[in-house]
């Protein structure tokens, strides 16, 4: 179906009417702040128009909150990703100005790095951490976590593996 095709505008606009209002106020009562809610529906419709299912839901509310919840959570990630950056910068001896383009970036190359780390494990995560910022090597970073160097190495691995497969999709 194509953006032009009229039942899928109807199923979309038929959507929007039933169930925006609800949506709204289900967003609000989650986040407490009306302008965040409706900011949020919106990205959750827009979603839907991309994703071409209007047509065919059976529990559109399920179906949209799920949406909308992931969103939330993206939204989240993306405030708490921004505000360690924030806390970084302001715990620097020497003030740092970064302008607003270069800030955007940083927070998107943040965002997506947390994103592709996402999929590990929590302890695999740690260890790819431990090895890639800080600069720890297996051996240290097995003293620290009282593992073996095995571990800590099938960790790596694993990590790695992971990344690169992200990469080349």
């Amino acid at each position: 179906m194509s953006c032009a095709d009229p039942s899928l505008q109807k199923a979309v606009h038929t959507l929007y009417e039933d169930h925006h209002a609800w949506l709204c106020g289900w967003l609000r009562r989650k986040l407490g702040c009306a302008e965040h809610a409706a900011d949020l529906a919106q990205d959750t419709f827009m979603r839907v128009l991309t994703l071409r299912k209007a047509a065919e839901l059976q529990q559109p509310r399920a179906y949209l909150s799920s949406i909308a919840r992931s969103l939330m959570i993206d939204m989240f990630r993306r405030r708490a990703v921004e505000q360690a950056y924030l806390e970084t910068l302001a715990a620097r001896p020497e003030p740092v100005e970064v302008s607003p383009e270069a800030r955007l970036l940083i927070i998107e190359t943040l965002l997506e790095i947390d994103r592709l780390l996402d999929g590990l494990g929590s302890r695999t995560r740690e260890i790819f951490l431990m090895a890639q910022l800080d600069g720890l090597s297996y051996v240290e970073i097995a003293r620290r976590l009282d593992v073996s160097l095995t571990t800590v190495k099938k960790h790596a691995v694993r990590a790695l593996t992971h990344c690169l497969m992200l990469a080349e999709a």
